[in-house]
């Protein structure tokens, strides 16, 4: 029975796959296609409900103080340029672990594919972060940056400050950053961390080693595992070598 392979996928999911998921799943995994009104009926008949986030309020960092300096807006929300490497975007989200503990998660996502390239986690908001996020970035792309290479990000203090934009100037790469306030100018990252957080379950972990873990795993299976409507059903690494090799 069709509600079965359904059943099947959003509890091996646990519980974390909406219609479109599972049906983009159905089709790479098991070759079966599926209308995804037909799955969503399902799934409402069955009470297959996913659990995933209600919208979030955007959080603002610390303001940057006077020596910091902002970067022009390159982008203008053109995120995907269809050339993986070309468009980096970078944030950090806060993860509330165990009994009230807070951890950092700072990303670079590329623009083009959707995988994150670059991933750190910290206890602390020191500068530290990004810097060693960087160094991961570098690392990951084996110092072969895009020559036109843009990394955008908000106005965050971390982003403002001298010595990260030294250290951006160095790698090669052109800073961009959203307008004052406007989480729309950096979508797509704010979009990956609610994925990310529909994804994993940090929540109930005692400490920063098992949330490490976990952010492994889902960020993993991000890239590796999960397929996206808007890159033909593919998943971000797929994804990458479909345009490296159009």
């Amino acid at each position: 029975m069709d509600i079965e392979l359904i059943r099947e996928i959003f509890i091996s999911k646990r519980e974390k796959v909406g219609a479109l998921q599972i049906k983009m799943i159905m089709e790479n995994d098991y070759s079966t296609v599926m209308n995804h009104k037909k799955i969503r009926r399902l799934m409402a008949k069955y009470n297959l409900v996913a659990k995933i986030r209600k919208a979030n309020p955007y959080r603002k960092m610390a303001k940057a103080t006077q020596e910091h300096r902002t970067c022009p807006n390159l982008l203008d929300r053109e995120f995907n340029q269809a050339v993986p490497g070309k468009v980096l975007l970078t944030d950090i989200t806060y993860l509330y672990y165990g009994k009230g503990q807070k951890a950092y998660l700072s990303c670079v996502k590329d623009g083009a594919t959707k995988e994150i390239l670059a991933y750190y986690l910290s206890t602390s908001l020191e500068m530290d972060i990004v810097y060693k996020t960087l160094k991961k970035l570098k690392a990951a792309v084996g110092n072969h940056f895009h020559p036109e290479a843009i990394l955008h990000s908000d106005q965050g203090m971390h982003y403002t400050h001298p010595l990260f934009q030294s250290k951006v100037k160095k790698l090669g790469l052109t800073q961009s950053m959203s307008r004052k306030g406007n989480c729309w100018d950096n979508a797509p990252m704010e979009s990956f961390f609610g994925h990310f957080k529909d994804l994993s379950e940090y929540k109930s972990l005692e400490n920063i080693k098992d949330v490490k873990k976990e952010v492994d795993r889902v960020i993993e299976e991000y890239n590796h595992h999960r397929y996206q409507w808007g890159l033909n059903k593919m998943t971000p690494v797929q994804y990458r070598g479909h345009l490296l090799a159009a």
